[in-house]
């Protein structure tokens, strides 16, 4: 996968400019004290991660949007393959949710920022 394409940048934490700086401050989306610390700039080409008060607010649809992607796919593998466990996903669902609520915060405002801002064309 090119550094240098939006998809890449989402998922591993990078800026959506550059693909190169960090877009969080801490790489685990479980460091309790640090899950939700962004960098202002992009370390590697300056980069504004932050371009308005408030501009995050949109992430709170893209991450409704995964939880519900995730939510649907986990159903129908269920239904699909182990029905007769369906009690178990109904139960787990919850619990699961909560354990990966961080990881889709942060997926979430890197994709929301990723919309809005055209990689760099080459290597930079």
């Amino acid at each position: 996968m090119a550094k240098h394409s939006r998809i890449y940048s989402v998922l591993f934490n990078k800026c959506p400019r550059c693909g190169e700086g960090d877009f969080f401050v801490s790489k685990s989306a479980y460091d309790l004290r640090n899950f939700e610390k962004m960098h202002k700039h992009c370390p590697h080409c300056g980069e504004n991660l932050v371009p308005e008060p408030g501009f995050y607010q949109g992430a709170l649809y893209m991450s409704y949007a995964f939880y519900v992607a995730f939510m649907v796919i986990v159903f129908l593998i269920v239904v699909n393959f182990f029905e007769q466990y369906l009690d178990y996903f109904l139960y787990g669902i919850i619990p699961i949710l909560i354990i990966l609520t961080p990881w889709f915060y942060r997926l979430a405002r890197r994709a929301w920022l990723a919309i809005f801002i055209k990689p760099a064309a080459g290597e930079g």
